[in-house]
């Protein structure tokens, strides 16, 4: 499973961004997809997870303020950002897998920078 990122960039606290995660390959394999991010001298942490039925799990820090859905069809997972805050900068990664399993595929991360 091949996973590709995209949509992150500079935006300033209160406004919104869209990230993208298209994936390619094996993906009957997975059921589960997420978004994950890591900022500066900190572990990566969990955003939200979605699974293929649509059952979503958002971080505390981010729920009213983020929505995460996917397109099956398009085998694409998205990440709506509002309301951001500086300490939503962070490089967010797209991760993908099974409840099960965990996650073993992951994206390359796209960096999302919020100006105070």
């Amino acid at each position: 499973v091949q996973l590709q990122a995209s949509g992150g960039g500079l935006v300033q606290a209160g406004g919104s961004l869209r990230l993208s995660c298209a994936a390619s390959g094996s993906i009957y394999s997975i059921n589960t997809m997420g978004w994950y991010r890591q900022a500066p001298g900190k572990q990566r942490e969990l955003v939200a997870h979605i699974t293929s039925g649509g059952t979503t799990t958002y971080a505390d820090s981010v729920k009213d303020r983020f929505t995460i859905s996917r397109d099956n069809a398009k085998n694409t997972m998205y990440l709506q950002m509002n309301s951001l805050k500086p300490e939503d900068t962070a490089v967010y990664f797209c991760a993908a897998g099974t409840a099960r399993y965990g996650m073993p595929y992951w994206g390359k991360g796209t960096q999302v920078t919020v100006s105070s």
